[in-house]
């Protein structure tokens, strides 16, 4: 199997998540885990999945505003850490490049450990883009949770390398059924 997964990532907990993803494949799998920026370039249309993933802004995709409201909280805290493929594209203008096609996909994000109520989450807003763009969505949306000082929660890495075993399997099951 080809699997690309895209992220966006201010702070790098969403880079580490995409890491762990695509370290959840098989050995025998292709897996591409490059940012936003870096997929611009690429033939999405040559991968049997697409994953892209997300930090939640403002209950959702992050826009232009909040990602520059992001990088201005880095400078002013010595707490946060910039990611270096933080500067430049975001996935809202990413997907206005995303040709159609009839793959699979999944959608992740990384949200505040509270409610998704309060907090929203980003990956049902990237979900329903990719379905826009006539992708089937494989699984549900997946959520993964930081704390309030922008870190990855305990366990959280782990949980994705088994979201992307899963990911394998349901892929896999699905193409030897068509």
């Amino acid at each position: 199997m080809r699997v690309l997964v895209v992220y966006e990532s201010m702070y790098g907990n969403t880079h580490t998540v995409a890491d762990h993803i695509g370290a959840g494949f098989g050995d025998g799998d292709e897996v591409l885990v490059v940012s936003v920026r870096d997929a611009l370039e690429l033939p999405i249309d040559t991968f049997d999945l697409l994953v892209v993933g997300g930090p939640t802004h403002a209950h959702g995709v992050s826009t232009f505003a909040s990602r520059k409201s992001a990088q201005e909280a880095a400078e002013k805290d010595e707490q946060l850490e910039l990611d270096p493929d933080a500067p430049g594209l975001g996935l809202r203008d990413w997907f206005k490049t995303l040709e159609g096609h009839q793959r699979f996909a999944a959608a992740f994000d990384t949200r505040i450990d509270a409610p998704a109520a309060i907090t929203g989450r980003a990956s049902k807003g990237i979900g329903r883009r990719l379905q826009k763009r006539h992708f089937h969505l494989l699984v549900e949306p997946e959520s993964f949770l930081v704390d309030k000082h922008n870190h990855l929660l305990d366990g959280e890495a782990d949980r994705a390398t088994e979201w992307g075993r899963s990911l394998a399997t349901a892929l896999s099951a699905t193409m030897s059924s068509h």
